[in-house]
C-alpha cells in the first residue's frame, strides 16, 4: 500500500482512505454484513485511514466502524467528526454546535460508540457561525492534552478560518469536497493547506458516484437516496453533467483504466499532501478504487483531462441552498 503524510508534520496513512458514511445512511439500502466485510477487506489491502462522523446514522456509523475494527485498532487510523446535532423528532433537521461544552461531550460519546480510548483525527464538521473558531479549537486542543485525540482537523472552512484555527493549535488536516466536478478548494484552500503544512482530505472524490459513469438516470436512485435532493443530480443538470462524464469515460478507456480510477488518479495528482477518502460499502468498488494508485498521469494527460472537464464545467450547486450556507465558514 502506498502511503502519504497528512500534513508537513502529521501522521503517515494509506494514500487512499475509506469514507464510511454510505455504509449507514444517505445512499439507499445498506447491509452491515456487507459493510463490515468491505472494512475487513480494506484492512487486508493495507488501507489504514477510516473516516466517519457522529451525525452519520445518526451515531450508527461510528458503532459499525467500532465493531469492524475491534481487534484491529493498531492497524487503523480513525477519523471522526462532530458539530452537527440532529433533532430527535426529525433526524433530517440539523444544526451546528461548536461550543466548548459540546466539544467535550461529543468526543466522549464518539469514543464510547467507537469502543476506543482515543481518536486519531478529530474534525469540526462545520464551523459554528455563532462561536469563534478560536473557542472551538481551543476546546478541541484540550482533548489532545487529555490524550483523547491525537490530531485535529476542520471540514469545509475558508483559508482565513483555517489560519485562525491553526494559530490556536496545529491543524493536521482540512477536509472538503474535491473532485473533477467540485473544484472549489482550488480557490485558496489548497494553497493555504500547502503553505501551513496542513494535509488536505478530499471527500466525495468520485462526485458521489457520478464520476464512475455507472449512473444513467435520476431514476437510478432509491427513494431515500440523498442525491435526489442534490441540484446536480436533478433534471437538466443531471444530463448536462452526464455528457461531461462520457468524455471522462473515453479518456479512461484510452488510458486502459476505469472512469473511477482516472478521476481518483487526477485528485491524487493534485498534490502529495492530498489523501482522498472515496466511500463505498461494496468490496468490488473498493478494489477498483485502490487500482487508481497504479494509474500515473503525465502532464499532457492532466492537461487533456482539464480541457475536457475544466473547473466550473458542472451544472448545478453541490448542495441545496441551506447546506451551501454552511460551506467555507
Amino acid at each position: 500500500m502506498q502511503t502519504r503524510k497528512l500534513g508537513r508534520n502529521g501522521p503517515t496513512v494509506s494514500a487512499l482512505g475509506l469514507g464510511c458514511m454510505g455504509m449507514s445512511q444517505f445512499y439507499g439500502a445498506h447491509s452491515d454484513i456487507e459493510s463490515i466485510a468491505t472494512l475487513h477487506h480494506a484492512l487486508e489491502r493495507g488501507v489504514t485511514f477510516f473516516d466517519t462522523a457522529d451525525i452519520y446514522g445518526p451515531h450508527t456509523n461510528e458503532e459499525l466502524l467500532g465493531r469492524a475494527l475491534k481487534g484491529h485498532r493498531e492497524q487503523a487510523f480513525i477519523a471522526t467528526k462532530f458539530g452537527f446535532v440532529s433533532d430527535p423528532a426529525d433526524p433530517k433537521a440539523t444544526a451546528i454546535d461548536g461550543t466548548p461544552a459540546r466539544v467535550a461531550q461529543a468526543c466522549e460519546d464518539s469514543l464510547t460508540r467507537l469502543g476506543v480510548e482515543y481518536v486519531d483525527l478529530y474534525y469540526l464538521h462545520r464551523a459554528d457561525p455563532k462561536v469563534p473558531i478560536e473557542d472551538t479549537v481551543g476546546a478541541m486542543a484540550q482533548l489532545v492534552r487529555a490524550g483523547k485525540v491525537r490530531h485535529l482537523g476542520l471540514s469545509e472552512v475558508s483559508p482565513q478560518t483555517l489560519k485562525r484555527a491553526h494559530a490556536v493549535h496545529p491543524i493536521t488536516a482540512l477536509q472538503s469536497e474535491y473532485s473533477l466536478w467540485t473544484r472549489d478548494p482550488e480557490d485558496g484552500v489548497l494553497e493555504a493547506c500547502d503553505r501551513l503544512g496542513v494535509g488536505f482530505v478530499p471527500f466525495s472524490p468520485l462526485g458521489r458516484g457520478f464520476l464512475t459513469g455507472a449512473l444513467k438516470s435520476p431514476d437510478d436512485f432509491a427513494p431515500d437516496d440523498y442525491r435526489r435532493t442534490s441540484p446536480r443530480f436533478q433534471g437538466e443538470n443531471f444530463h448536462k453533467n452526464l455528457a461531461l462524464v462520457a468524455k471522462v469515460k473515453q479518456l479512461a478507456a484510452d488510458k486502459g483504466c476505469s472512469a473511477a480510477q482516472l478521476a481518483l488518479a487526477w485528485v491524487l495528482a493534485q498534490g502529495e499532501h492530498i489523501v482522498p477518502i472515496p466511500g463505498t460499502r461494496r468490496l468490488k468498488n473498493l478494489d477498483e478504487n485502490l487500482g487508481a494508485l497504479d494509474v500515473r498521469l503525465s502532464d499532457d494527460e492532466l492537461a487533456e483531462i482539464d480541457a475536457v472537464f475544466p473547473a466550473g464545467a458542472f451544472a448545478g450547486p453541490r448542495y441545496p441552498e441551506g447546506m451551501m450556507r454552511l460551506v467555507r465558514g
